[in-house]
């Protein structure tokens, strides 16, 4: 049973949900992508090995995370992130961070050695400086419109996500739309400027937790190079390569699940 509630961080209200594990151990801290709410990563929490609990949240102006007063950055989302935590009772925790979310996981890791147990991610990059997707891809991704208009979402799902979108675009309206909130346009651009200049590149070398890279080989927003450069400059990283595209934390989660879980618990 997942347990929704709204924890006041740092003078913010953020809507957080707790799936809660039947066995002890570090939760999974999960970061989501770019304008999506938690409820978009429903299908991977429900493939998680019941075990393991998994935490998730709304960024400040995604889905029930009211707009956050003044704009922020990695850093600050990171010492947030820490101060929730916290205050769910979680003083260790393995962080699994997806496409945007996967900068907010490495931030965290940076800042947070001692607290961030084991990290995971999952069809991301380095921030600004990193092998870009085409711009055709780019101009449609940073425009919130394909969470606030189904049928432009199921237009798009191909070129923008690759991988399964390509022959099943219309289910990008049930992961979309059926349940997932959508955040203000002011919240929208408050990430976009959260990741403007960020770049993790100078610091991979200094990640120290184990890490686990999941990458698509048909991913058009994030080109699998880029996991390749990751995988070689983090010291204790291991890549794997699976058969979708950039939403393959939820289009594939009957099989990736399973694999973050023999990562976060090898002896189970």
């Amino acid at each position: 049973m997942v347990e929704l509630r709204q924890v006041t961080v740092l003078g913010h209200s953020v809507r957080v949900a707790v799936r809660p594990g039947t066995e002890p151990g570090p939760p999974l801290l999960l970061c989501n992508g770019i304008g999506a709410s938690l409820d978009l990563l429903q299908p991977f929490v429900d493939a998680v090995d019941p075990r393991i609990t998994v935490v998730r949240f709304d960024v400040p102006g995604v889905g029930g995370s009211p707009d956050p007063v003044l704009p922020y950055n990695f850093a600050l989302l990171a010492h947030g992130v820490g101060r929730m935590m916290s205050a769910l009772g979680f003083e260790e925790y393995d962080v699994l961070g997806i496409s945007w979310g996967g900068g907010l996981a490495q931030q965290i890791a940076f800042q947070q050695p001692r607290r961030c147990r084991r990290l995971v991610l999952v069809s991301t990059a380095t921030g600004s400086v990193m092998v870009p997707a085409r711009f055709s891809v780019l101009r449609k991704m940073v425009t919130p419109q394909r969470y606030r208009d189904a049928e432009y979402a199921v237009r798009v799902a191909a070129e923008l996500y690759g991988g399964r979108m390509r022959d099943r675009p219309d289910d990008v309206r049930r992961l979309m739309h059926a349940d997932s909130r959508v955040g203000s346009r002011r919240g929208y651009l408050l990430q976009l400027l959260a990741g403007a200049g960020w770049s993790s590149l100078p610091g991979l070398p200094f990640i120290r937790q184990p890490t686990l890279i999941l990458a698509g080989d048909d991913d058009p927003l994030i080109p699998l190079v880029n996991a390749r450069i990751m995988t070689r400059l983090i010291p204790h990283a291991r890549l794997h390569v699976y058969a979708d595209g950039h939403l393959g934390l939820v289009t594939s989660a009957d099989t990736l699940a399973p694999l973050v879980a023999d990562f976060l618990r090898p002896q189970r």
